[in-house]
């Protein structure tokens, strides 16, 4: 029996280059190996997004790129997190559990605080939502960047608390509610440089977005910031890096270097090539809406139903079962 895989994305705007190499490009690989998991999480993206429309159709939108990168629904259960609302039920039940300074050390509040801004009670209590939706799915490992490792530990953490309590119904009578998920690293994910040579960020305006046109990408990787004296476009080369294999492209900077207009233009290239199928296929979903939908609605009523069940005994376990 495969184990069970799961992963979410907010639906808060267009992807890019980051997000593929970072995120999308594993979950395609990694779904013939386990039983996998993705969903769309609308509730999460309401602490940053509060605009109806935009959010229904961002959620849309998103389902067209993971299926469009190649997420199979016949390996892949794909949901939006909505459909699962037992998710928020659990989250209550964990919220009763957990106390205020654990949830303080959380790494988006404390970036939040430190940065002044005004936290809502959703972003201070974002980890027992992702808690939730780890565990009612009887998750084994969940794909994350070594610095989203928090995320799963709070999981775990919960876990642990929650068979603690709730489980040693009487003597001699102990069984685990929970699983305690695993962090699977993604291993060799590079840090894509967005056009600025920070990190790719939505946040930053920096990026590159997946499945534009050849038009957007010529206008983007000629602003590519680049530096005047070595003779090898850094920021130029840790994006190329991503579409040649090494060999090939030292070859290329090498019989170019300090000729910043060809290695761009070999960049806009190489993206051009990458990017068409993609395009090709998303423009194709697009065009059946309905399918779409199917796809969505298939995979919700799927993890519904394994969130369901599992709600049953936590229901019965904390005394609230009829």
């Amino acid at each position: 029996m495969k184990k069970i895989m799961l992963s979410g994305v907010k639906p808060t705007g267009r992807p890019h280059i980051g997000n593929y190499f970072g995120a999308f490009k594993q979950f395609v690989d990694l779904q013939d190996e386990y039983e996998s998991y993705i969903f769309i999480a609308d509730y999460h993206a309401l602490t940053t997004l509060q605009d109806a429309e935009e959010l229904a159709e961002n959620s849309f939108n998103i389902a067209l790129d993971y299926l469009a990168v190649g997420l199979d629904p016949n390996k892949t259960t794909l949901f939006k997190q909505s459909e699962v609302p037992e998710v928020c039920e659990l989250a209550w039940i964990f919220n009763c559990i957990t106390t205020v300074p654990y949830l303080e050390r959380a790494h988006a509040f404390k970036d939040a605080i430190a940065k002044g801004k005004e936290v809502s009670v959703g972003t201070f209590d974002y980890p027992m939502l992702m808690a939730a939706d780890i565990l009612i799915q009887d998750s084994d490992v969940v794909p994350v960047g070594a610095d989203q490792k928090q995320h799963v530990e709070y999981a775990r953490d919960t876990a642990e608390k929650f068979n603690r309590v709730f489980d040693k119904t009487k003597v001699g009578d102990f069984s685990q509610t929970f699983k305690l998920p695993t962090a699977l690293i993604l291993e060799n994910v590079k840090t894509v440089p967005g056009i600025d040579g920070q990190k790719m960020s939505k946040s930053y305006g920096n990026v590159i977005p997946l499945f534009i046109g050849d038009e957007e990408i010529r206008r983007l990787v000629m602003s590519i910031i680049t530096d005047s004296g070595s003779g090898l476009p850094k920021n130029v080369y840790t994006i190329h890096e991503l579409f040649r294999d090494k060999k090939s492209l030292d070859a290329l900077y090498e019989e170019k270097r300090g000729k910043y207009q060809h290695l761009k233009e070999a960049l806009i290239a190489d993206l051009s090539v990458f990017m068409a199928p993609l395009r090709a296929k998303r423009e194709a979903l697009a065009k059946d809406k309905n399918t779409v939908r199917e796809i969505l609605k298939a995979g919700g009523a799927r993890a519904r139903a394994r969130a369901a069940q599992k709600m049953e005994l936590v229901r019965k376990k904390i005394g609230v079962a009829n």
